[in-house]
Protein backbone atom coordinates (compact mmCIF):
# COMPACT_ATOMS: atom_id res chain seq x y z
CA UNK A 1 0.00 0.00 0.00
CA UNK A 2 1.44 3.35 -1.06
CA UNK A 3 2.07 5.82 1.74
CA UNK A 4 0.82 9.41 1.56
CA UNK A 5 3.57 12.03 1.84
CA UNK A 6 3.39 14.07 5.01
CA UNK A 7 3.78 17.32 3.11
CA UNK A 8 1.01 16.52 0.65
CA UNK A 9 -1.46 19.38 0.37
CA UNK A 10 -5.15 18.56 0.75
CA UNK A 11 -7.25 19.53 -2.21
CA UNK A 12 -11.02 19.32 -2.54
CA UNK A 13 -12.39 16.83 -5.04
CA UNK A 14 -14.08 17.83 -8.26
CA UNK A 15 -17.44 16.96 -6.72
CA UNK A 16 -16.80 19.27 -3.77
CA UNK A 17 -15.68 22.07 -6.08
CA UNK A 18 -18.87 21.66 -8.07
CA UNK A 19 -20.94 21.84 -4.90
CA UNK A 20 -19.19 25.06 -3.87
CA UNK A 21 -19.90 26.64 -7.24
CA UNK A 22 -23.56 25.63 -6.99
CA UNK A 23 -23.85 27.08 -3.47
CA UNK A 24 -22.28 30.36 -4.61
CA UNK A 25 -24.67 30.57 -7.53
CA UNK A 26 -27.67 29.89 -5.30
CA UNK A 27 -26.47 32.47 -2.79
CA UNK A 28 -26.01 35.09 -5.52
CA UNK A 29 -29.44 34.30 -6.93
CA UNK A 30 -31.04 34.64 -3.48
CA UNK A 31 -29.36 38.01 -2.90
CA UNK A 32 -30.54 39.32 -6.27
CA UNK A 33 -34.11 38.16 -5.67
CA UNK A 34 -34.13 39.73 -2.19
CA UNK A 35 -32.77 43.01 -3.58
CA UNK A 36 -35.29 43.19 -6.42
CA UNK A 37 -38.26 42.30 -4.22
CA UNK A 38 -37.19 44.85 -1.58
CA UNK A 39 -36.73 47.54 -4.24
CA UNK A 40 -40.16 46.86 -5.71
CA UNK A 41 -41.76 46.94 -2.24
CA UNK A 42 -40.11 50.27 -1.36
CA UNK A 43 -41.15 51.79 -4.70
CA UNK A 44 -44.77 50.66 -4.31
CA UNK A 45 -45.06 51.87 -0.70
CA UNK A 46 -43.29 55.14 -1.52
CA UNK A 47 -45.57 55.78 -4.48
CA UNK A 48 -48.65 55.04 -2.36
CA UNK A 49 -47.54 57.46 0.37
CA UNK A 50 -46.30 60.26 -1.89
CA UNK A 51 -49.39 60.15 -4.08
CA UNK A 52 -51.83 60.28 -1.16
CA UNK A 53 -53.96 63.45 -0.97
CA UNK A 54 -52.68 64.59 2.42
CA UNK A 55 -48.98 63.92 1.90
CA UNK A 56 -48.02 67.60 1.63
CA UNK A 57 -49.69 68.37 4.96
CA UNK A 58 -47.97 65.42 6.60
CA UNK A 59 -44.61 66.43 5.14
CA UNK A 60 -44.91 69.97 6.47
CA UNK A 61 -46.08 68.79 9.91
CA UNK A 62 -43.68 65.88 10.48
CA UNK A 63 -40.73 66.17 8.09
CA UNK A 64 -39.68 69.80 8.00
CA UNK A 65 -35.90 69.78 7.53
CA UNK A 66 -35.33 73.31 8.81
CA UNK A 67 -37.20 72.64 12.05
CA UNK A 68 -35.37 69.31 12.45
CA UNK A 69 -32.00 71.06 12.21
CA UNK A 70 -33.06 73.83 14.59
CA UNK A 71 -34.40 71.46 17.27
CA UNK A 72 -31.66 68.81 17.00
CA UNK A 73 -29.16 70.34 19.52
CA UNK A 74 -31.66 70.63 22.38
CA UNK A 75 -33.03 67.14 21.76
CA UNK A 76 -29.51 65.72 21.68
CA UNK A 77 -28.77 67.32 25.06
CA UNK A 78 -31.94 65.74 26.43
CA UNK A 79 -30.89 62.36 25.01
CA UNK A 80 -27.72 62.50 27.10
CA UNK A 81 -29.94 62.55 30.20
CA UNK A 82 -31.75 59.45 28.91
CA UNK A 83 -28.42 57.70 28.40
CA UNK A 84 -27.31 58.51 31.94
CA UNK A 85 -30.58 57.19 33.38
CA UNK A 86 -30.26 54.08 31.22
CA UNK A 87 -26.81 53.11 32.49
CA UNK A 88 -27.65 53.75 36.14
CA UNK A 89 -30.91 51.84 35.81
CA UNK A 90 -29.27 48.93 33.97
CA UNK A 91 -26.70 48.51 36.75
CA UNK A 92 -29.34 48.67 39.50
CA UNK A 93 -31.71 46.34 37.62
CA UNK A 94 -28.94 43.75 37.22
CA UNK A 95 -28.31 43.71 40.98
CA UNK A 96 -31.93 43.79 42.15
CA UNK A 97 -33.16 41.39 39.46
CA UNK A 98 -30.47 38.83 40.29
CA UNK A 99 -31.25 39.13 44.00
CA UNK A 100 -34.95 38.52 43.37
CA UNK A 101 -34.22 35.53 41.14
CA UNK A 102 -31.98 34.00 43.83
CA UNK A 103 -34.61 34.59 46.51
CA UNK A 104 -37.25 32.84 44.43
CA UNK A 105 -34.93 29.87 43.88
CA UNK A 106 -34.23 29.29 47.59
CA UNK A 107 -35.41 25.93 48.82
CA UNK A 108 -36.70 24.88 52.22
CA UNK A 109 -39.61 26.03 54.38
CA UNK A 110 -37.43 28.43 56.36
CA UNK A 111 -37.02 30.59 53.24
CA UNK A 112 -40.76 30.73 52.49
CA UNK A 113 -41.15 34.39 53.64
CA UNK A 114 -38.35 35.50 51.30
CA UNK A 115 -39.77 33.50 48.41
CA UNK A 116 -43.23 34.90 49.04
CA UNK A 117 -41.93 38.47 49.23
CA UNK A 118 -40.01 38.08 45.96
CA UNK A 119 -43.05 36.48 44.30
CA UNK A 120 -45.38 39.29 45.39
CA UNK A 121 -42.86 41.89 44.18
CA UNK A 122 -42.44 40.35 40.72
CA UNK A 123 -46.17 39.75 40.26
CA UNK A 124 -46.99 43.30 41.36
CA UNK A 125 -44.52 45.20 39.21
CA UNK A 126 -44.96 42.96 36.19
CA UNK A 127 -48.67 43.71 36.31
CA UNK A 128 -48.58 47.49 36.82
CA UNK A 129 -47.81 49.54 33.67
CA UNK A 130 -44.56 51.46 33.89
CA UNK A 131 -46.37 54.76 33.33
CA UNK A 132 -48.48 54.23 36.46
CA UNK A 133 -45.38 53.24 38.45
CA UNK A 134 -43.77 56.50 37.35
CA UNK A 135 -46.75 58.48 38.60
CA UNK A 136 -46.89 56.57 41.90
CA UNK A 137 -43.17 56.93 42.59
CA UNK A 138 -42.61 60.36 41.06
CA UNK A 139 -45.63 62.09 42.55
CA UNK A 140 -46.78 59.83 45.40
CA UNK A 141 -43.55 59.40 47.36
CA UNK A 142 -42.53 63.10 47.26
CA UNK A 143 -46.02 63.99 48.52
CA UNK A 144 -45.20 62.16 51.77
CA UNK A 145 -42.69 64.90 52.59
CA UNK A 146 -40.20 62.43 54.08
CA UNK A 147 -37.23 62.73 51.72
CA UNK A 148 -37.18 66.46 51.12
CA UNK A 149 -36.50 67.82 47.67
CA UNK A 150 -35.25 65.07 45.32
CA UNK A 151 -34.64 65.51 41.57
CA UNK A 152 -37.41 64.02 39.45
CA UNK A 153 -34.78 62.17 37.41
CA UNK A 154 -33.97 60.09 40.48
CA UNK A 155 -37.62 59.18 41.02
CA UNK A 156 -37.94 58.25 37.37
CA UNK A 157 -34.86 56.04 37.57
CA UNK A 158 -36.23 54.32 40.69
CA UNK A 159 -39.54 53.62 38.92
CA UNK A 160 -37.74 52.08 35.94
CA UNK A 161 -35.59 49.95 38.24
CA UNK A 162 -38.61 48.71 40.19
CA UNK A 163 -40.45 47.65 37.04
CA UNK A 164 -37.63 46.13 35.04
CA UNK A 165 -36.14 44.29 38.03
CA UNK A 166 -39.32 42.22 38.11
CA UNK A 167 -38.95 41.36 34.41
CA UNK A 168 -35.27 40.51 34.69
CA UNK A 169 -35.85 38.44 37.84
CA UNK A 170 -38.34 36.20 36.05
CA UNK A 171 -36.07 35.80 33.03
CA UNK A 172 -33.11 34.88 35.24
CA UNK A 173 -35.23 32.50 37.32
CA UNK A 174 -36.35 30.73 34.15
CA UNK A 175 -32.72 30.37 33.08
CA UNK A 176 -31.66 29.06 36.49
CA UNK A 177 -34.47 26.53 36.57
CA UNK A 178 -33.47 25.36 33.09
CA UNK A 179 -30.09 24.23 34.46
CA UNK A 180 -30.22 20.46 34.93
CA UNK A 181 -30.51 19.37 38.59
CA UNK A 182 -27.47 17.15 38.15
CA UNK A 183 -25.36 20.30 37.97
CA UNK A 184 -26.44 21.28 41.48
CA UNK A 185 -25.93 17.76 42.79
CA UNK A 186 -22.46 17.53 41.25
CA UNK A 187 -21.48 20.90 42.71
CA UNK A 188 -22.70 19.97 46.19
CA UNK A 189 -20.92 16.60 46.01
CA UNK A 190 -17.68 18.49 45.39
CA UNK A 191 -18.14 20.32 48.69
CA UNK A 192 -19.59 23.60 47.42
CA UNK A 193 -22.12 25.34 49.61
CA UNK A 194 -25.56 26.34 48.33
CA UNK A 195 -24.40 29.91 47.78
CA UNK A 196 -21.24 28.81 45.97
CA UNK A 197 -23.29 26.47 43.80
CA UNK A 198 -25.54 29.32 42.76
CA UNK A 199 -22.68 31.76 42.15
CA UNK A 200 -20.26 29.42 40.37
CA UNK A 201 -22.46 26.84 38.65
CA UNK A 202 -26.15 27.71 38.39
CA UNK A 203 -26.23 31.46 37.71
CA UNK A 204 -23.53 31.47 34.96
CA UNK A 205 -25.22 28.61 33.10
CA UNK A 206 -28.67 30.12 33.59
CA UNK A 207 -27.54 33.52 32.27
CA UNK A 208 -26.11 31.92 29.11
CA UNK A 209 -29.45 30.27 28.43
CA UNK A 210 -31.40 33.55 28.57
CA UNK A 211 -28.93 36.03 27.08
CA UNK A 212 -31.20 36.93 24.12
CA UNK A 213 -34.17 37.57 26.43
CA UNK A 214 -32.05 39.74 28.73
CA UNK A 215 -30.76 41.76 25.80
CA UNK A 216 -34.30 42.26 24.50
CA UNK A 217 -35.34 43.58 27.91
CA UNK A 218 -32.40 46.00 27.79
CA UNK A 219 -33.58 47.24 24.38
CA UNK A 220 -37.06 47.77 25.81
CA UNK A 221 -35.59 49.70 28.72
CA UNK A 222 -33.70 51.91 26.26
CA UNK A 223 -37.05 53.05 24.88
CA UNK A 224 -38.87 53.33 28.19
CA UNK A 225 -36.33 55.70 29.73
CA UNK A 226 -38.05 58.33 27.60
CA UNK A 227 -41.10 58.05 29.84
CA UNK A 228 -39.37 59.95 32.63
CA UNK A 229 -40.47 63.08 30.77
CA UNK A 230 -43.94 62.67 32.33
CA UNK A 231 -42.37 63.66 35.66
CA UNK A 232 -40.98 66.89 34.25
CA UNK A 233 -37.45 65.76 33.44
CA UNK A 234 -36.08 67.59 30.41
CA UNK A 235 -34.94 64.57 28.40
CA UNK A 236 -35.11 63.99 24.64
CA UNK A 237 -38.89 63.50 24.64
CA UNK A 238 -39.50 66.58 26.77
CA UNK A 239 -37.12 68.65 24.64
CA UNK A 240 -38.99 67.49 21.54
CA UNK A 241 -42.30 68.48 23.13
CA UNK A 242 -40.97 71.94 23.95
CA UNK A 243 -39.64 72.39 20.41
CA UNK A 244 -42.92 71.15 18.92
CA UNK A 245 -44.83 73.73 20.96
CA UNK A 246 -42.39 76.44 19.90
CA UNK A 247 -42.55 75.70 16.17
CA UNK A 248 -46.14 74.42 16.05
CA UNK A 249 -44.81 71.35 14.30
CA UNK A 250 -44.37 67.63 15.05
CA UNK A 251 -40.95 67.29 13.38
CA UNK A 252 -39.03 67.42 16.71
CA UNK A 253 -40.77 64.20 17.74
CA UNK A 254 -39.45 62.52 14.60
CA UNK A 255 -35.95 63.76 15.47
CA UNK A 256 -36.25 62.30 18.98
CA UNK A 257 -37.56 59.02 17.57
CA UNK A 258 -34.62 58.73 15.16
CA UNK A 259 -32.16 59.41 17.99
CA UNK A 260 -33.73 56.65 20.11
CA UNK A 261 -33.54 54.29 17.13
CA UNK A 262 -29.88 55.16 16.62
CA UNK A 263 -29.25 54.47 20.31
CA UNK A 264 -31.06 51.12 20.27
CA UNK A 265 -29.96 49.83 16.86
CA UNK A 266 -26.48 48.55 17.90
CA UNK A 267 -28.00 46.53 20.76
CA UNK A 268 -30.75 45.20 18.47
CA UNK A 269 -28.20 44.00 15.94
CA UNK A 270 -26.04 42.53 18.71
CA UNK A 271 -29.09 40.70 20.07
CA UNK A 272 -29.81 39.19 16.65
CA UNK A 273 -26.16 38.15 16.30
CA UNK A 274 -26.04 36.52 19.72
CA UNK A 275 -29.37 34.73 19.16
CA UNK A 276 -28.20 33.37 15.80
CA UNK A 277 -24.90 32.29 17.31
CA UNK A 278 -26.56 30.47 20.20
CA UNK A 279 -29.03 28.79 17.84
CA UNK A 280 -26.14 27.64 15.66
CA UNK A 281 -24.32 26.21 18.67
CA UNK A 282 -27.42 24.31 19.74
CA UNK A 283 -27.86 22.86 16.26
CA UNK A 284 -24.21 21.76 16.30
CA UNK A 285 -24.69 20.09 19.68
CA UNK A 286 -22.61 22.60 21.60
CA UNK A 287 -23.13 23.31 25.27
CA UNK A 288 -25.01 26.57 25.71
Amino acid sequence: MASIPLDAEWRPSELELGRRVTRRQQSTKSVLIAFVSSFVFVVVVGWAVLSSPGWEDVRRSFFDVDIAIASFPSILVGLWLNIQVLFVAAFAVAILGTTLAVLRSLRGPVFFPLRALATVYTDLFRGIPLLIVLYLVGFGIPALGVFGRVPVVLWGTIAIVLTYSAYIAEVLRAGMEAVHPSQRVAARSMGLTHGQTLRIVVIPQGVRKVVPALMNDFVSMQKDVGLISVLGAVDAVSAARIAAAEYYNFTPYIVAALLFVAMALPMIRLTDHVSARLAKREQMGGVV
